[in-house]
């Protein structure tokens, strides 16, 4: 082979060569790159169709739990919000025979959508009696979060034990249908 055939056949190579490597550069590598990103946003979008398809399929249960729990919240006349949590405890303290001591509510205004009434109450009675007032607290439909429970012993032997319940009632400022 001559050397200006090898000349040639080697600039052919290294136009073929950095031809190529452009290419790769500017024309794979970024095609590439933007088959995964959609590739993975496909994905994405794949998987909150399926959540939303979902969300669709339980929007009577969740709209009926929604009722239920709207229609379960407290009174907007602050006097018989107050009136219903305290007849509430008095329910309670009488199914589950305990003695309840004191009851502070009050109230606390976080948000314009909500208010919450913040209540403190002090109970004595036996161990069973308070798991039973504990049970009705938590199983009644009223809108109540439990939000601290603090149990003590009154006497050396454990028979009398005191409660001291702190518990937060919903009351929303607009109810929406």
């Amino acid at each position: 082979m001559r050397i200006e055939n090898r000349q040639q056949a080697l600039a052919v190579v290294a136009v073929v060569a950095v031809t190529l490597l452009v290419g790769d550069k500017l024309v794979v590598t970024p095609l590439a790159s933007r088959w995964k990103e959609r590739g993975a946003r496909i994905s994405e979008l794949t998987k909150a169709v399926n959540q939303g398809s979902l969300v669709l399929a339980r929007e009577q249960a969740i709209r009926n739990r929604w009722d239920n729990m709207r229609t379960n919240t407290l009174p907007e006349n602050v006097s018989a919000a107050e009136n219903e949590l305290l007849k509430a405890f008095e329910r309670w303290s009488q199914a589950s025979r305990i003695s309840i001591a004191s009851i502070k509510p009050q109230w606390k205004r976080t948000s314009d959508d909500y208010v919450t009434l913040e209540c403190r109450a002090d109970a004595f009675g036996s161990i069973q009696a308070l798991t039973r007032f504990l049970y009705d607290v938590e199983q009644d439909p009223l809108a109540l979060k439990v939000e601290a429970v603090e149990i003590t012993t009154r006497d050396n032997d454990g028979q009398q034990l005191s409660l001291g319940l702190q518990v937060s009632g919903l009351q929303l400022n607009a109810q929406q249908p």
